[in-house]
C-alpha cells in the first residue's frame, strides 16, 4: 500500500538529536466505510536511550483498531535504529472526531494529530432518495426478429383458420341446397373464373359440364360426372337441349373444335336456359 499522507513529524532532542516519530496515513479524509492505514516510523539515534514503540489502542478516538504488524528493527547507515509499525483503523460510523491523542517515544510527544471527518448527512425526510428506475434488459434484434417472425406467423395462422371456417361454412350450406340452387351457385362461381378470357377454353367446358352433370346427379341419381356422353345419353332420357349441349361440348373438349368467346357464352346461356327449364318441369310435375 501506498501511504502518501503524512500526518506528523516529530524530531526531539535533548542535548542532541535523540528521537524522531513519523507518522503516514493512506487518507486524511475519514470515509466509514472505508479502514484507514497507518505507517508509525520510530527512530532513535545514536547514544540516544532506547525506547519503546507506543501501542495505540489506547490512544485513538473514532475508530477501532484491527490488527497491527511490526516490522523488524534496523541500523541505518548513520547508526540510527529504526522501527516500522502498521496499524489498520476502523472507523466508527457516527463518532463525532477521528483522532490520535498524543504520545510519547523517548523524550518526544508527538500529537495530538487530527483527522476530517466525512461531511455530514442529509436529513432524513421520508421520501425517497433514489428514483426507481425499472431493469430492462437490452434490447436484442435477434429477439425483436423473432417477435416479428411470431407476430406473423400468428396473423397467417388466424387466416388460415377463418378461411378454413368460411369454407366449411360455405360447403355445409351448398350441400344443405336443392339441387337447382347449388348448381345455380357453382355456375356463378365458374363465370367469375373468367376461364375464357384467359384462352382456356377446354378447362371452362369440362368444368361447365361438370355442373350440369351434377346437378343431375343429386336430382336423379344418374352417375353422369363418371359417364361418358355416349352412356349418359344411353342411361338417360335428356331433352335435346342438354343432347345439344353435352355434344357441342364434347367438340371443344376432344375433336379439338376451335372455340370463341361467344361460344363460350353460347354454352354458358344453353346451360342456364337447360337448368331454368329443368327445374320448372320438377315443379310442375
Amino acid at each position: 500500500m501506498i501511504l502518501a499522507v503524512i500526518l506528523a513529524t516529530v524530531l526531539c532532542e535533548s542535548a542532541s538529536l535523540t528521537h524522531s516519530v513519523v507518522i503516514n496515513s493512506d487518507t486524511k479524509v475519514i470515509d466509514p466505510a472505508k479502514s484507514v492505514f497507518l505507517e508509525v516510523i520510530y527512530k532513535t539515534f545514536p547514544g540516544a536511550p532506547k525506547a519503546q514503540s507506543v501501542d495505540l489502542r489506547d490512544r485513538v478516538v473514532g475508530f477501532q483498531l484491527a490488527e497491527e504488524f511490526a516490522g523488524p528493527a534496523e541500523v541505518m547507515n548513520d547508526g540510527s535504529q529504526k522501527e516500522v509499525v502498521n496499524w489498520r483503523l476502523v472507523p466508527e460510523p457516527v463518532a463525532k472526531e477521528y483522532k490520535i491523542k498524543p504520545f510519547a517515544f523517548g523524550s518526544c510527544v508527538v500529537g495530538p494529530v487530527r483527522f476530517t471527518p466525512p461531511s455530514e448527512r442529509e436529513a432524513v425526510t421520508g421520501s425517497m432518495e433514489v428514483e426507481p428506475k425499472k431493469d430492462l434488459p437490452p434490447l436484442s434484434w435477434r429477439l425483436a426478429l423473432w417477435a416479428v417472425l411470431a407476430l406473423m406467423g400468428a396473423v397467417i395462422a388466424a387466416a388460415l383458420i377463418v378461411y378454413l371456417i368460411r369454407y366449411i361454412s360455405r360447403r355445409v350450406k351448398e350441400h344443405r341446397m336443392s339441387p337447382i340452387e347449388r348448381a345455380w351457385v357453382e355456375l356463378d362461381r365458374l363465370v367469375k373464373k373468367g376461364l375464357p378470357g384467359r384462352g382456356r377454353y377446354k378447362d371452362f367446358y369440362v368444368e361447365l359440364t361438370m355442373v350440369v352433370r351434377r346437378y343431375i346427379q343429386r336430382k336423379y341419381g344418374i352417375k353422369a360426372p363418371h359417364m361418358t356422353t355416349e352412356e349418359f345419353l344411353s342411361a338417360a332420357k335428356p331433352s335435346d337441349e342438354l343432347r345439344q349441349f353435352l355434344q357441342s361440348a364434347d367438340m371443344i373438349k376432344f375433336a379439338g373444335v376451335e372455340a370463341t368467346p361467344e361460344t363460350a357464352d353460347d354454352a354458358t346461356d344453353s346451360a342456364r336456359r337447360y337448368l331454368k327449364s329443368d327445374s320448372a318441369n320438377a315443379v310442375h310435375e
